[in-house]
């Protein structure tokens, strides 16, 4: 059973960078796709960010282009995502997902694991 575990989520000001951990557990972590996904309050969890199993290749979603970065560290067992040039439409619970490379990424359906998340909060 895989288990993912994140940290790094917490408060910062309009203009400030965050750097988001995911640590995975249990499973044959280098073949998994990763992802990253936020729920704000009221609204649909909503894709951020996928990265393939060996960490060449990314997407991301428009919103968070050239202000966002994912990276896959496979001897670690770790995904990452720097945020910088944060907005207070960044708030939410961020969620680190892995599942197969056959997919996409950018669904959540694409993924089995899910961490239990971690909260973002921008204040302007």
């Amino acid at each position: 059973q895989v288990q993912l575990v994140e940290s790094g989520g917490g408060q910062v000001q309009a203009g400030g960078s965050l750097r988001l951990s995911c640590k995975a557990s249990g499973g044959s972590f280098m073949y998994y796709r990763m992802g990253w996904f936020r729920q704000a309050p009221g609204k649909e969890r909503e894709f951020v960010a996928t990265i393939g199993a060996t960490g060449v290749t990314s997407l991301y979603t428009n919103s968070v282009k050239s202000r966002f970065t994912i990276s896959k560290d496979n001897g670690k067992n770790t995904v990452y995502l720097q945020m910088n040039s944060l907005n207070p439409d960044d708030t939410a619970v961020y969620y680190c997902a892995g599942g197969s490379a056959y997919y996409s990424g950018e669904s959540a359906t694409h993924y089995n694991y899910w961490g239990q998340g971690t909260q973002v909060t921008v204040s302007s």
